[in-house]
């Protein structure tokens, strides 16, 4: 058995791929162990622990950072106001992915929030001095600057949510249009008649793709979406209560609701009820996002389910290849950066 202290095949300090040919287990594993994971048995803990001890491994995250110009972190940039992040499932489910899709490796996460001009003036000078090795970008509107800043910055990046079809950074979102479909088709064979949409806002291109599949749903059962049938929210629950207020005083005769998220229907379901509408007697009701909120509403809400915590992951996955793969842009596999994962229409009583 080699002593403690002795050098690794090199000639120099011993490696963690060393470590980990030592403990028989794969460099992850080796990872995990080191970073105190708790998804390690204590029989492959006690063999990694003993390779260290022999090998005389010493982790280095700052030197090994810096011969290879890396930084290990990674920035969750979320260009909306805290209070917005912290009332909405979307932002946690989205946050908890990432966790899970970084706990095998050694990169930390930086959460920065830049819902204003000042916010994004000083991340911008926060990621020009090189700070991260790669951003995620979570619920960007169709303007925001940040997206090209970073290209201009040759800084890694991948998108929650394509701003448009022609989105040139590698993006991973859910089936919009498929889900909004999915949502009124459920209504029209319901028997619902008059089918309302209260959108998300309009320069998100998730929410431009829900008004194609509610449009095309009912194009396909044979009727035209009513313009009046159709209100402008912003994804919130006060939002909703607007919506929902200029809904019922231009269509009173509507019976069913499809909203935008879970917690736009949130909205919508309380201005319904003060209006003495039954639920879903006289009026149906659909969310998306399928959260929490959906499950503990009453009735429980008929939702969109978005794989929201599975983008988090394959967002960090497309991430992590990014980083490892500097050459240009155009030189990559095309298939491997604009993922569109599939949604699935949870039914509950609400509908």
């Amino acid at each position: 058995m080699a002593g403690h202290g002795t050098r690794g095949r090199s000639g120099g300090r011993p490696t963690l791929e060393e470590v980990a040919a030592r403990a028989g287990v794969g460099r992850g594993t080796v990872s995990r162990v080191i970073n105190g994971s708790p998804r390690v048995s204590d029989a492959t803990r006690a063999a990694v622990e003993a390779a260290v001890a022999e090998l005389g491994y010493v982790p280095n995250t700052a030197a090994r950072a810096l011969a290879a110009n890396r930084t290990d972190a990674v920035a969750l940039v979320v260009p909306e106001p805290e209070t917005r992040f912290f009332a909405e499932p979307y932002f946690s489910d989205m946050l908890r992915g990432v966790g899970a899709g970084l706990s095998d490796t050694e990169m930390q996460l930086l959460l920065i929030f830049a819902g204003n001009d000042r916010k994004r003036q000083r991340l911008a000078q926060y990621l020009a001095a090189h700070r991260v090795d790669g951003v995620l970008l979570v619920s960007v509107h169709a303007d925001d600057p940040l997206p090209d800043m970073l290209t201009q910055l040759d800084i890694p990046a991948v998108i929650s949510g394509p701003r448009s079809a022609d989105e040139p950074l590698p993006s991973v979102d859910s089936d919009n249009y498929g889900g909004a479909r999915s949502a009124v088709e459920h209504l029209l064979a319901q028997g619902r008649r008059t089918i309302a949409h209260i959108t998300g806002r309009m320069d998100v291109y998730g929410a431009q793709r829900r008004v194609d599949g509610y449009r095309d749903a009912l194009r396909a059962a044979g009727r035209e979406a009513d313009d009046l049938l159709v209100a402008e929210g912003d994804f919130t629950e006060e939002g909703g209560r607007r919506a929902m207020t200029r809904l019922l005083a231009h269509r009173p005769d509507l019976d069913a609701v499809f909203a935008a998220s879970d917690v736009t229907a949130a909205g919508a379901r309380q201005v319904l009820r003060e209006a003495g509408r039954r639920i879903p007697d006289d009026v149906s009701l659909v969310g998306y996002d399928d959260s929490v909120i959906a499950r503990h509403m009453e009735p429980p809400l008929t939702s969109v389910r978005q794989p929201i915590e599975e983008m988090g992951r394959t967002m960090i996955d497309l991430l992590l290849a990014e980083i490892a793969d500097r050459r240009p842009a155009a030189s990559r596999k095309p298939e491997r950066r604009k993922m569109v994962l599939p949604t699935e229409l949870v039914v509950r009583s609400s509908s």
